[in-house]
């Protein structure tokens, strides 16, 4: 009889109260999911257990991937009499929220179907009153929010499938759907049922749930589009490439990778070479799917018509704007050992130099490629896309660890190239592999890692973080999710990341990313007490991976400390307020507000021309108008080898960082910013002693009747205009915040 009347049973010891009568079966399916969690992280003996089960909020926000707001509550009325809930009415007292609480659940569990996980509804609690007063009424109670939490697997589907013409359930199925559902044909010959929805691209399919919520709430509930606030992907179009590309950045990513297997492929099969390719890796943000705006086919020349156009085309002129920015995709070609290699360190690079030369000659013969060859590496113009090719030979890093003593003793010894060239041949490609393995088993991954590494940059702090170190922040995230589950979509994913960033302890704890889940407990352990042992030795920021335990190789370089701690307040400060917007019932306003970076803090301000910003599209804020970038919408053959790297801020913050490095530090947005923040160094401002090898940038003046030198500011804020001539549209001293 309970079950008859309620969606949870809990009977007292009477056996005629039900505890959880005003419990949905959706709360008690939370309660579930919850619970089991909670059970895997005590199994799991993780050190800080307790700190994620009990001290680590969970937000809807963050809990959940899509949410949606309900407003005003008023419309409930309307659904209860279009779902005819008379009784459910009568029981509560004419509370109409709770009547039809579980009614609106219900249907959206159906029509979500294999997307759904979880389903979870939050209203605000009913306040308190004077018992001399009217009580508050249900329509001001606040909104009604639901969470959704979806399975990855089932998220994108774009069809739903009913059953068959002939049975009876096709009924109730054409019933449920309205005018959604029709007959299709299959590929089997089955006549059934099924409701397609329109959705081509990646991120509209991430927004099918968007569409199936509207329209069940329309068509069974009475509820209008205009009481929905659907909250899903409003960050995706912060990553979305700009207009004159008509694929998004999924589709890029995905036809540049498989331009790169093609191109892998080709490699293992060539004939005619001196030695033999013994494996090809990528080694390039775009092939573990996390550039921000991933490269699109390029086309060297604006004219279509004739050769001799299109090279009259490149010749530079002062009323043109840059070509296009194209970053060729690095790919590590390994080369088998033999007895036939030298064991110089210079006679290797000789060989490989040699190897590089040839394999452009074979390429272009051959296969009809436009390659560029030179001592280093090998440029392939491939269906659009152009690829950096590496010659590597696996002993050559120990080559050059080995240090001869005067008495004739080799011993071995890591050296700054040893390192390098470690990292980038066998590291990088490692950990690319990895990462590319982690976006095949998490679809949400790339999306989470560009619009983390969209908002570091967005904050000019990208040079002070290597692009390694922030895909491994994102890729935490979905190895160690603990209080969570991976995210199914970017969005919340962001949220999670600025939360982690803010709130680890950078000091006393590295950031352990277990790739493949190499790394045991008891490993884990261990990292963690060398890394205390270790800790004066380290980098601030220390991330640990199963091939790189020790020395945290990808953020050596960076950031230091007082860029950490910048980033460490930047997200703290944006996470509440993205969050606030985000569960705004009246819509999240303008999203790019934590993206937009804070000027106020910076002494100078460089202001760039965007004829000669070659990313001017990818800013936070587009320009209504800008230039042609010589880009093609589809990939094909290109007789020119495209500029490649060419980038006019980049040129100019690394003279000035060459210049003035002393004295100033430099932050810019690599992705179409129009502004070069300048920050003076306080210890540039400190007399130093007359000498005649560093007065570059100060002048002498006398002080105490002894010659001293300052910053001459007048004269170095005229060389930053002079330096970016044609650049630099102006440059402008905020005086206010320095004195001399």
């Amino acid at each position: 009889e309970f079950h008859q009347l309620f969606a949870v049973v809990f009977v007292d010891p009477s056996g005629r109260l039900n505890l959880c009568a005003d419990v949905t079966a959706s709360t008690y399916n939370q309660v579930q999911y919850e619970a089991e969690l909670s059970m895997a992280l005590l199994d799991s003996k993780a050190d800080d257990g307790f700190q994620l089960l009990l001290m680590t909020p969970k937000p809807m926000i963050q809990a959940f991937d899509h949410v949606v707001h309900l407003h005003p509550l008023s419309r409930l009325q309307a659904s209860c009499h279009q779902l005819k809930l008379w009784p459910e009415l009568q029981d509560n007292g004419g509370d109409y929220v709770s009547a039809a609480l579980g009614p609106l659940t219900n249907i959206l569990v159906q029509g979500l179907g294999c997307r759904l996980h979880l389903l979870a509804h939050s209203r605000p609690p009913v306040p308190e009153w004077s018992i001399n007063q009217d009580p508050p009424k249900h329509k001001d109670a606040g909104t009604l929010t639901l969470g959704f939490l979806f399975r990855p697997e089932g998220l994108t589907s774009v069809i739903d499938l009913g059953p068959e013409a002939d049975k009876p359930e096709a009924a109730d199925f054409r019933q449920f759907w309205g005018t959604h559902s029709e007959l299709r044909r299959f590929q089997d010959g089955a006549i059934r049922e099924a409701v397609v929805w329109e959705a081509e691209s990646l991120f509209e399919k991430r927004l099918i749930p968007h569409q199936v919520v509207t329209h069940l709430l329309a068509l069974h509930a009475d509820i209008p589009d205009t009481c929905i606030q659907y909250v899903g992907g409003f960050l995706d179009a912060l990553i979305q490439n700009p207009k004159e590309i008509s694929s998004t950045g999924e589709e890029a990513l995905a036809l540049a990778v498989r331009c790169y297997d093609d191109l892998s492929r080709l490699l293992w099969g060539l004939e005619g070479l001196p030695l033999t390719v013994s494996a090809v890796q990528g080694a390039h943000p775009v092939l573990r799917y996390t550039e921000v705006f991933p490269p699109a086919p390029v086309r060297p020349a604006y004219s279509f018509y004739n050769r001799l156009q299109e090279l009259a085309s490149l010749l530079p002129r002062p009323d043109k704007p840059c070509p296009a920015y194209v970053e060729p995709m690095t790919v590590v070609c390994h080369l088998e050992g033999s007895g036939q290699w030298p064991q110089d360190a210079e006679a290797v690079q000789r060989v490989r130099a040699a190897f590089q030369l040839r394999l452009a000659e074979v390429l272009t013969q051959e296969h009809r490629l436009q390659c560029c060859a030179t001592a280093t590496h090998t440029d392939v113009l491939k269906d659009g896309f152009v690829f950096r090719i590496r010659v590597a030979y696996q002993r050559e890093p120990q080559i050059l660890k080995e240090v001869r003593s005067p008495e004739g003793m080799v011993s071995l010894r890591d050296t700054p190239a040893s390192l390098r060239l470690e990292r980038d041949t066998k590291l990088l490609p490692l950990l690319t592999s990895a990462l590319h393995g982690l976006q095949q088993q998490y679809p949400a991954y790339s999306g989470v890692a560009r619009l983390a590494k969209r908002w570091v940059r967005a904050q000019l702090l990208g040079e002070g973080f290597t692009d390694e170190s922030l895909d491994l922040l994102a890729a935490s995230l979905f190895l160690h999710p603990e209080p969570f589950t991976p995210p199914s979509v970017p969005q919340v994913g962001f949220l999670r990341f600025l939360y982690l960033v803010s709130t680890f302890d950078w000091k006393n704890n590295p950031l352990i990313v277990n790739l493949n889940g190499e790394l045991t407990a008891e490993e884990q352990v261990g990292i963690r007490s060398s890394f205390l042992a270790a800790r004066t030795q380290l980098p601030v920021m220390v991330i640990i991976t199963p091939q790189d335990r020790r020395s945290s190789v990808w953020t050596q370089d960076g950031p230091s400390a007082q860029i950490l701690q910048q980033l460490v307040s930047l997200a703290a400060e944006a996470l509440p307020i993205l969050e606030k917007q985000l569960m705004d019932p009246r819509g999240p306003g303008d999203i790019r507000t934590v993206f937009r970076p804070p000027f106020d803090m910076y002494d100078v301000l460089i202001h760039l021309t965007p004829r000669h910003i070659p990313r001017h599209r990818q800013a936070v804020d587009p320009p209504v108008a800008s230039f042609c970038r010589g880009l093609l919408a589809e990939p094909g053959p290109s007789s020119l080898m495209p500029v490649l790297g060419y980038d006019p801020p980049q040129l100019y913050l690394a003279q000035l960082r060459e210049a003035f490095e002393d004295l100033a530090l430099f932050f810019y947005d690599q992705h179409g910013g129009e502004v070069i923040g300048v920050l003076w160094k306080p210890s540039s401002f400190q007399p130093q002693p007359f000498k005649a090898s560093s007065i570059k940038g100060r002048m002498v003046v006398s002080q105490g009747g002894e010659l001293v030198m300052l910053p001459n500011i007048e004269a170095i804020l005229e060389d930053f205009a002079v330096l970016g001539e044609g650049l630099v549209q102006a440059v402008e001293a905020r005086s206010e915040r320095w004195t001399v």
